[in-house]
């Protein structure tokens, strides 16, 4: 039996009682906040595993929640899957790019919320114990969450964290724009390839500094995508 709690944070009770029954029935504990302030003050005081955001809530919005939990430390590795009806790319491309770990369309089926948590979840324990790691200057620290260049700490969205962790643990080898995809978004994201080439130029100017340019090391591969190469 799972014993992670997870926080519903939905406005409609409805759906909130229906996520909840199939989670409990999984094993997991589950909490339940109607709004966004109610939802931030259980995440300080319940410290949930988990959270199971609703994109449209009235005041506080799922995407704004998660910026403000994104931008505090306590709250920054918080796993968190965005639940909504928006369907348009960009709309996923924003709530990824804001930190969402995952995202379901509703209506979802029970089963694949379960195999969407499981997966988060399970992302998340490996990265605690996950150590630190150190390529020509560029070091990543999977339990902090922060990225250094020579010693200096470097700013840079959660997408590209998780795609220079993605090249640093697999240096050498060029991937396709689709398998980046799959390994950063989760094969069962749908955004357009065209996305990973944004993300690629973010990361590559949050590795340029005044003195080298880390982010040549990350390397066009013409015809294929792209190769994290440290010769």
């Amino acid at each position: 039996m799972d014993s992670n709690t997870i926080l519903i944070v939905d406005d409609e009770a409805p759906i909130r009682d229906m996520i909840r029954m199939g989670l409990e029935m999984a094993g997991y504990d589950c909490i339940e906040a109607a709004d966004g302030q109610q939802a931030h003050a259980m995440i300080i005081d319940a410290k949930p595993d988990l959270v199971l955001l609703d994109w449209m809530m009235p005041g506080t919005s799922g995407v704004e929640l998660l910026r403000r939990l994104r931008r505090d430390e306590l709250t920054a590795e918080l796993p968190v899957i965005m639940l909504t009806a928006k369907t348009e790319e960009d709309n996923k491309i924003q709530g990824l790019d804001v930190g969402a770990d995952d995202y379901v369309t509703k209506p979802f089926a029970p089963r694949e919320l379960l195999s969407r948590i499981k997966a988060v979840l399970r992302r998340s324990a490996g990265a605690e114990n996950e150590k630190a790691i150190e390529v020509k200057g560029v070091k990543l620290d999977p339990t902090s969450h922060r990225v250094y260049i020579e010693n200096q700490p470097v700013e840079m969205g959660p997408t590209e964290f998780r795609l220079l962790h993605f090249f640093l643990t697999h240096q050498e080898r060029a991937y396709s724009r689709g398998q980046l995809l799959d390994q950063v978004w989760g094969g069962n994201v749908y955004v357009e390839e065209r996305t990973i080439d944004v993300h690629i130029r973010r990361l590559r100017k949050a590795l340029s500094t005044d003195t080298a340019d880390y982010g040549a090391l990350i390397q066009t591969v013409r015809g294929t995508g792209y190769r994290f190469s440290a010769d």
